[in-house]
């Protein structure tokens, strides 16, 4: 036992040995001297001309005009033209350096230059502890990496990951690109840069700015996070993430995805969305919206897949799937949208019809697939539905609807009856953004329930044909029917007319899909309820009627 602790106490003493503190060498100096006066403690050191001051400590060397050397502290303080070189690659300038052996640690004043592979950093002041590896600042540094040029406030260079740290007023000036962050680690032999604060990224078609985020400067791409956004040719694509290839000119965005159109004054939202900038387009996806902005009264619309085509003076908004549009007194329904923005265009599609189908499906059925209107309680719908707005203001100012236009709304006094027009096509006027006027052309028909406005007993069913009639709008419902040309019709009781024959060729009430509010247009309604089921407690004037031989205005 006794022999076995003198081991141990011998294995102690070895490693205290192996770990004390190299001392610092002299190498050479021109001229060597000793003044206690002067400099006590000091051995003075100046180059002759041909000899320079050189010193060694840990694989460290450095050359001076004149060095001061404390060897009982193990210390130096070196003046004029100091060059420190450590390894291949890393080299130290400077006009003043004072260094402790025993710490390990360099402090570098005026003009000074660290240099390592093809990164130089210049600075006032620079710290180097050698013990953990790493050279930083304090005052304004400059660090040229290729013809990539980074200052800072203050950094920190880390040898062995070749990395800096940079902190506060972060420039990064390239050829092609400008960074300005508050907090940003940057790698010189990838030149892979990281970003922990405030950051914008100026490049010569795009702003990109964050709170995190990474850039290679290479590749010219980058992941951002935090308040990320980007300014893309006049538009600005936000969300959580965004991924940017600026050779691909392609940039996605994921969670909270805003694309702003700076020229058409247009919002796309969404949970992911892409821009194509080499191809004029973005596209939104995952509960998309977008949002024709106006100050008084914006146009909300909902697809499965939002699409923005086109140059900044020739958007193309195209919608696909489960189409949903909303603004004050104004809602639809669409298998598909297509919106000009240059000519204030907006067409409400339906889904191609094969032969086949066209063969099977009734004409309810057809129209069950039909794009739909609600203005107020009315419900319009065709084949075909154009909204043109006014490229001024961009309100809509104008409706037409091609073949099989049927106009219904229910009826407040029986919910199971409904006043039904129909014609080949429709043309609508809003005034102040609301429906004011329906002209119903060609083939006009007419199913309306008529009461006593007294007792407000059912007088019986007003059927008519003619060739086209006009409605008259007020407070979100019908006020007034005007038929031209040889109109056709009277007045039955309603035992007198089968249930059957109670609704136009056609007709089919889709009531409960009425979008009432905007954020109703996210949501499905897929549930179909039979005729009737619809509750509406307001009650209505009856509609007067008027009979004209003319043609429609």
């Amino acid at each position: 036992m006794h022999s076995h602790h003198i081991w141990i106490v011998i294995l102690i003493c070895a490693l205290s040995f192996a770990q004390e503190t190299k001392n610092i060498d002299i190498r050479e100096a021109g001229s060597f001297e000793v003044n206690e006066k002067k400099i006590p403690g000091a051995k003075i050191l100046k180059s002759d001309g041909n000899i320079r001051v050189h010193l060694h400590h840990d694989g460290m060397d450095i050359w001076s005009d004149t060095a001061y050397f404390f060897e009982v502290e193990n210390f130096f303080k070196a003046y004029g033209n100091v060059i420190v070189k450590q390894g291949d690659s890393l080299q130290l300038n400077s006009k003043y350096i004072e260094y402790s052996g025993a710490n390990r640690f360099a402090t570098s004043k005026e003009q000074v230059t660290l240099t390592n592979n093809e990164s130089v950093l210049q600075t006032d002041t620079l710290y180097f502890d050698r013990a953990k590896q790493e050279a930083y600042y304090n005052t304004l540094g400059k660090i040229t990496s290729d013809k990539t040029v980074i200052k800072s406030e203050s950094g920190t260079y880390i040898v062995e990951s070749d990395k800096y740290e940079f902190i506060s007023d972060v420039q990064v000036t390239d050829p092609s690109f400008t960074i300005f962050s508050q907090r940003m680690d940057y790698y010189t032999d990838t030149r892979h840069a990281y970003f922990y604060g405030a950051t914008s990224i100026q490049g010569e078609e795009y702003d990109i700015f964050c709170h995190k985020g990474f850039f290679d400067s290479v590749s010219k791409k980058g992941y951002f996070q935090d308040k990320a956004s980007i300014d893309y040719n006049f538009r600005n694509i936000s969300g959580d993430s965004i991924y940017f290839d600026d050779q691909l000119k392609y940039a996605a965005a994921s969670r909270q995805v805003q694309i702003i159109d700076t020229i058409g004054n247009n919002v796309i939202r969404g949970q992911f969305g892409e821009i194509f900038k080499a191809k004029d387009s973005a596209i939104v996806t995952k509960q998309p919206i977008a949002i024709n902005v106006v100050d008084t009264d914006s146009l909300y619309i909902h697809a499965d897949t939002l699409l923005a085509t086109g140059p900044p003076e020739q958007r193309i908004l195209t919608g696909f799937y489960d189409v949903r549009i909303y603004k004050n007194n104004l809602s639809g329904i669409s298998d598909s949208i297509h919106i000009n923005q240059k000519s204030g265009l907006i067409q409400l599609l339906r889904l191609p019809i094969s032969d086949r189908e066209s063969q099977l499906l009734s004409s309810r059925d057809m129209t069950k697939r039909n794009p739909v209107l609600w203005s107020g309680k009315t419900q319009l719908s065709g084949d075909l539905i154009h909204l043109i707005t006014d490229s001024m203001s961009n309100s809509i100012d104008s409706l037409k609807i091609y073949n099989n236009a049927i106009v219904a709304e229910q009826d407040s006094l029986n919910t199971s009856q409904f006043n039904q027009m129909k014609g080949i096509n429709l043309y609508g006027n809003f005034i102040d953004n609301e429906l004011r006027t329906v002209d119903i052309v060609k083939n006009a028909e007419m199913i309306y329930y008529l009461y006593d406005d007294a007792t407000l007993d059912l007088i019986g069913v007003d059927r008519a044909k003619c060739s086209a009639m006009q409605l008259k709008m007020g407070e979100n419902q019908i006020q007034t029917i005007t038929f031209y040309t040889e109109p056709e019709g009277a007045v039955y009781p309603i035992e007198e007319i089968p249930l059957n024959e109670q609704h136009l060729p056609g007709f089919y009430w889709r009531g409960d899909q009425i979008i009432l509010t905007k954020e109703d247009i996210i949501e499905k309604r897929t549930e179909e309820k039979p005729i009737g089921e619809q509750d509406d407690s307001q009650f209505r004037s009856p509609v007067k009627r008027d009979i004209k031989n003319e043609p429609a205005n």
